[in-house]
């Protein structure tokens, strides 16, 4: 069968009646660059070298909301912090480099961080100790000095040596002594001082004075309660400094005192001190006394007999990239003796930066410090008392504790000096949380606030390779893995000793 002829076009049929349509001129063709690079195909060009695949990688299709798709693929929320002071590693949720600048972070508004001060925990072995270690090493060059003040386990030595100093051992048998009782640089050219400035000084030594022998005293117990110690006490240690050192007698030399010179006058007091302090008689001013006076007597002649009760003996060469006060030699004493050691190295390292200068910067690097947080509250109050200092002198101290709730071990539950640890946490505003066990991930969303994201990090993430650590800076979240040079990893390894008994 034929099919039908098909119809004329529109404009065959305008033609046979003499209207034929205009023609459009022709399309200029589109003048293109050469290309660079010639077109290849999915899988890649079909010749030796040039990746070609026998098959393309599967893709798959997903459909989910924005915070579900935040397991699969972390969002970044904002901008990393900017590339200032030392380089620390990698930021694992950017891909880029991570620079610790404690101090900068003060200074940038949009950082969010008021002070310089660092929290930093972890379980060991996690690699805590070699990142604070990088950490105080690689800021050296932007003029930071550093400071242990008070290294338990020697840790520090082979770094100091590198760098050319002498760790200061203290001890029994060694010649290192040091007074918590010196006036440092505040007692220099005080016959010259103006009288306004050196009342500004006496405050100054005499708080910090109160606040040693306040946690020194504290420190004692009375079976299981720790000695107290009230306002009368205060003001008869006060009255009883100002006699030893000349002040109430308007001397423009003051002397300097010790704690066993202290102990020696309130235990045969004169009658002048007791008129001062309002007590009707000797009898009545020994009565009661007799907690403090048997307290220091305690420290006189206890486990720390020799080693904080005399003149010091040594001297710092401030000027050095490192200091470092060893206490190896007082670990087998115990803890509580280590703690009282640390509370006197504190306030001691404390009044030898009331004067500091200018761009005098320094890190004071606090290791094994739940040991001091352990002496009952007036040593917790010492402790926050050099924390807030930090803001004034640009010091950034560096706390080191296993984990947080190491801080919930200054006493009981709900006591004085758990709610003043408690508050510690928010004297810093940068903590470095390496990897801890599971176990540990209520208390760091009850004590830091972080999500269930967060903790996952730290309690699992961190736990799979040393240096990996979530660095909380301010309200920001950091996911950084140190990394070590191989010159570093010597003079930081911590494990020598372990790998030398296996």
């Amino acid at each position: 069968m034929r099919r039908p002829r098909a119809g004329r076009t529109t404009p065959e049929l305008l033609a046979d009646f003499g209207h034929p349509l205009p023609l459009s001129p022709p399309e200029e063709a589109e003048q293109r660059e050469p290309r660079l690079f010639q077109p290849a195909s999915q899988r890649g060009r079909a010749k030796r070298g040039h990746g070609r695949a026998p098959a393309t990688a599967p893709a798959s299709v997903w459909r989910m909301t924005s915070d579900q798709a935040a397991v699969l693929w972390p969002f970044i929320a904002g901008p990393g912090l900017p590339p200032t002071g030392a380089l620390m590693g990698l930021d694992q949720l950017t891909g880029g480099c991570f620079y610790a600048d404690p101090g900068g972070w003060v200074l940038n508004d949009e950082i969010g961080v008021t002070n310089p001060n660092v929290f930093v925990f972890g379980k060991p072995g996690r690699g805590k100790s070699a990142t604070i270690k990088a950490f105080a090493f690689r800021l050296m060059p932007f003029g930071y000095r550093v400071l242990i003040a008070g290294d338990p386990k020697d840790e520090y030595e082979p770094l100091c040596r590198e760098l050319g100093v002498q760790p200061i051992t203290i001890g029994h048998g060694l010649a290192a002594r040091i007074n918590p009782l010196a006036f440092g640089p505040l007692g220099q050219g005080w016959a010259d001082l103006p009288a306004v400035e050196a009342r500004r000084r006496v405050a100054i030594v005499f708080a910090r004075w109160l606040t040693l022998i306040r946690g020194l005293v504290g420190s004692q117990r009375i079976g299981e309660n720790r000695v107290p110690f009230g306002p009368v006490d205060e003001v008869v240690v006060k009255t009883a400094l100002a006699h030893l050192t000349g002040h109430s007698r308007g001397n423009t030399d003051l002397v300097e005192t010790t704690i066993p010179q202290l102990w020696h006058l309130l235990d045969e007091p004169t009658d002048d001190l007791v008129a001062e302090c309002r007590y009707a008689s000797t009898r009545q001013f020994l009565d009661e006394t007799r907690l403090l006076r048997d307290a220091l007597g305690q420290l006189v002649s206890g486990a720390l007999a020799g080693l904080f009760d005399g003149p010091t003996t040594i001297d710092i060469d401030w000027k050095a990239p490192i200091q470092s006060l060893s206490l190896s030699r007082l670990e087998a004493l115990g803890d509580e003796a280590v703690g009282i050691a640390l509370t006197c190295l504190n306030s001691w390292s404390r009044g030898m930066r009331e004067l500091a200068a200018p761009g005098d910067l320094r890190i004071v690097v606090r290791d094994e410090s739940w040991k001091q947080l352990r002496l009952g509250p007036e040593a917790v109050k010492s402790f926050d008392a050099d924390l807030r200092l930090s803001r004034r002198d640009g010091d950034v101290q560096v706390a080191l504790a296993h984990k947080p709730s190491d801080l919930l071990t200054a006493g009981d539950a709900g006591s004085q000096a758990v709610a003043i640890a408690k508050d510690l946490l928010h004297l810093a505003d940068t903590h470095i949380l390496h990897g801890q066990d599971p176990a540990v991930a209520d208390d760091l969303h009850r004590l830091l606030g972080l999500s269930e994201i967060e903790q996952d990090l730290v309690t699992n993430w961190a736990m799979q390779g040393r240096g990996r650590a979530l660095w909380c800076i301010g309200d920001r979240r950091h996911k950084v893995l140190t990394v070590l040079h191989q010159a570093e990893q010597k003079l930081f390894d911590t494990d020598a000793a372990v790998r030398g008994a296996a």
